[in-house]
């Protein structure tokens, strides 16, 4: 008869981590040293986002266990899960120091440095696990993954069209390849991929979340957006704020040359009007578009708990706002104007919120938006009042506002 331990290895293969979590703790209460279950446990427990209890599974089964390989990559995963990137980074290189010939450690670590965004580190160490294994598909994803952000297209695509033709029923592989073709304009074959991928397994994430942006980007505007993601991506974050730094230098060059040169102001105008417009998207296309398919009969079904909710946030703001602009058309009291234009800026630190995963980064975001929600409400109610202090307060919500996307960018920046 299988023991507890083995009964659960099953289930966990099966993905029925509920059932396997209670077979490991059978286990452990017959034998609490069982490095084994604890690694296991830990397993299980990430799968089912409970990460501080998976945390305390790994580091037990570290304790008990130190000179054992298998434990540091579980106690790696953990903490790659939980973004402690630089924690997974040590404890999957002590892996690797114990057992140099394992692939899957080395897929770890690529994933981990893909995370810091380097590059070529995770292309090496992805090619270094395919040393050992040159059919591992861990690491021929991550190794097209590394190709694709070094710019290397063909090549890219040629890895896992091999990855595909060894293991056609990997749905991770086909996930990938969806993105891939999704980030090289070739939409509908990067939705084959992630239908395919979800045929597979249902409950990838990664595939569905595709599935959301693919349809999103039959709209050429967030097409336009989403190339600027993609790219952005690519670059680290003193990069990224070079990018932020050196388009707002720009900006403020050709103002100043439209000031005092009025002549000019036909021709640098737009560019001026094109360069707010695209600010703004990219920090509220998701929630807008999620917020077009939260209203459409299939779109609806493609977003995940979590977007329907930021969709129904950017849409409550938006009702909002067209209540107190019909208020301002009705009574012609310049206050309500101002009130609609106060509610819908909101749409931007309401959008921040659900940029960052980090529960941390997003505590602070939603305490900077509560605050400005705040002081643009008081002020309203001042301002109904002809209190003296309205103005003052309306330049308070103006500031916060425009130091938001700044603050916000640190904030998520520094994740990375």
């Amino acid at each position: 008869m299988p023991s507890y331990f083995e009964r659960a290895r099953i289930l966990f293969d099966q993905s029925r981590f509920d059932l396997a979590t209670e077979e490991l703790r059978q286990e452990l209460t017959h034998d609490p040293e069982h490095a084994g279950a604890h690694a296991l446990m830990a397993l299980c427990q990430a799968m089912n986002k409970q990460y501080d209890e998976a945390l305390t599974s790994a580091q037990t089964a570290v304790g008990l266990t130190p000179d054992r390989a298998h434990v540091h990559y579980v106690l790696a995963w953990v903490y790659n899960q939980t973004d402690k990137i630089d924690e997974a980074g040590h404890a999957i290189r002590e892996a690797i120091q114990l057992n140099p010939e394992e692939p899957d450690y080395y897929g770890t670590l690529s994933s981990i440095l893909m995370r810091r965004k380097l590059w070529e580190e995770a292309l090496a160490a992805a090619e270094e696990g395919l040393g050992y294994d040159p059919e591992h598909v861990i690491c021929a994803n991550f190794r097209s993954m590394a190709l694709t952000q070094l710019g290397h297209k063909d090549e890219a695509a040629a890895s896992l069209e091999t990855a595909l033709f060894r293991d056609p029923e990997n749905a991770w592989t086909h996930a990938n390849r969806g993105w891939q073709q999704l980030q090289h304009g070739d939409r509908e074959r990067g939705m084959d991929h992630f239908r395919e991928a979800l045929r597979l397994d249902p409950t990838m994430d990664w595939a569905r979340e595709g599935i959301v942006a693919g349809m999103k980007a039959r709209h050429v505007i967030y097409r336009m957006i989403l190339k600027y993601f993609f790219w952005i991506s690519k670059l680290r974050g003193r990069a990224q704020w070079g990018v932020i730094l050196g388009a707002y230098i720009v900006f403020r060059l050709l103002r100043a040359a439209a000031d005092s040169n009025p002549a000019l102001a036909p021709f640098v105008t737009p560019f001026l009007i094109l360069y707010g417009v695209f600010v703004l998207l990219s920090w509220t296309a998701d929630p807008l578009f999620n917020l077009m398919l939260r209203l459409n009969r299939d779109g609806r079904l493609a977003l995940s708990d979590e977007q329907v909710f930021a969709a129904n946030c950017i849409g409550l703001i938006l009702l909002g706002a067209l209540g107190l602009l019909s208020l301002w058309l009705t009574t012609d009291n310049s206050t309500w104007l101002s009130a609609a234009i106060g509610c819908a800026a909101m749409i931007v630190p309401v959008s921040g919120l659900f940029k960052t995963d980090a529960g941390k980064s997003r505590k602070i975001l939603r305490a900077y938006a509560i605050t400005l929600a705040g002081i643009g409400l008081l002020a309203l109610l001042l301002a109904l009042q002809e209190h003296p202090t309205t103005g003052l307060l309306a330049t308070a919500f103006l500031i916060g506002w425009v130091l938001y996307s700044w603050i916000a960018n640190i904030i998520i920046m520094r994740e990375k």
